[in-house]
């Protein structure tokens, strides 16, 4: 296996891409943006540059992974004679079940279909293929050039010998991956939405503020970051669509979401990536700022 597609050059995406590229796999980065693609490889650069700063990699090391990356704005185009793709869209069922459907048409029938869904159905998303003995979860933390984990979920019909194949590559990304099955939220999600969710409730309740419920977390359980600045990392939004998932999914109220978040999402406090959440991020994306309507 050495040619590999990633789709969407966002967070996840242009991380997943970084990585592949990293330990000397070909990478086609494919967006329907040019300008989308154009931030992934700024933020690919940037993260290179950092990392060569610390001495991780040198200057060979750097150029290397940039010249393995080419990038696609067809994904016709940029999934032919793949090996793997590995879709990292929005975390959107619909998007992602159009997106699997058009590559089962488009793809040679010996490539594996990936998805980095953290939550979504990876059986429902590989029944919207001929070929679900090839379709995988493969979800990979944020940030991924940094986190070791991979989580590895069998759809229903995953094949041994896919699952297998998609260990190994794990491995060989330096990751540690992780063999779970296919339930609403997984293994990661099931048990950190709702202990984000409860920190929100928290905060709901009027029990604590944002930096007293956060410090509780890090120097009482030793997180390295505590649940609601977590949260405006991840994305509210995000947070919300994975609760979602797994509600809907279980039919427990245990995962319902706060209606503290479900009105932050609507308001369109998103965290870090729209500037404000539990934290004000306007002038550091450190969570040094405890959002105004908080304070």
């Amino acid at each position: 296996m050495k040619n590999i597609a990633v789709i969407g050059a966002g967070t996840m995406g242009n991380g997943i891409a970084h990585v592949f590229a990293q330990n000397g796999f070909e990478v086609n980065l494919i967006d329907i943006s040019q300008a989308s693609l154009d931030r992934g490889l700024a933020t690919i650069t940037k993260n290179l540059d950092r990392m060569l700063a610390k001495e991780v990699i040198d200057q060979n090391q750097k150029e290397g992974t940039l010249s393995n990356i080419t990038t696609f704005t067809e994904m016709k185009k940029g999934v032919a004679d793949v090996d793997l793709v590995v879709e990292a869209a929005t975390e959107n069922l619909e998007i992602k079940l159009k997106i699997f459907r058009d590559l089962d048409e488009t793809c040679d029938p010996k490539t594996i279909l990936a998805t980095n869904t953290s939550s979504i159905s990876i059986t429902q998303i590989a029944a919207a293929t001929k070929r679900p003995e090839k379709v995988i979860g493969m979800h990979f933390m944020n940030p991924v050039p940094i986190m070791k984990l991979v989580e590895i979920i069998r759809g229903y019909s995953t094949s041994d010998e896919v699952t297998n194949t998609i260990m190994e590559l794990s491995k060989k990304l330096g990751k540690t991956p992780t063999e779970v099955n296919d339930y609403p939220g997984f293994v990661a999600n099931r048990i950190l939405m709702p202990m984000i969710n409860e920190a929100i409730e928290t905060l709901y309740n009027g029990v604590a503020g944002v930096q007293e419920i956060d410090t509780v977390m890090k120097l009482g359980m030793a997180h390295p970051m505590g649940p609601l600045q977590l949260a405006d990392f991840i994305g509210l939004d995000v947070c919300l669509s994975i609760l979602n998932v797994m509600y809907d999914g279980f039919k427990n109220p245990k995962y319902a979401p706060c209606p503290l978040l479900v009105n932050m999402v609507m308001a369109g406090k998103l965290g870090v990536k729209s500037g404000e959440g539990f934290y004000d991020y306007s002038e550091s994306r450190k969570a040094e700022k405890v959002s105004a309507q908080f304070n």
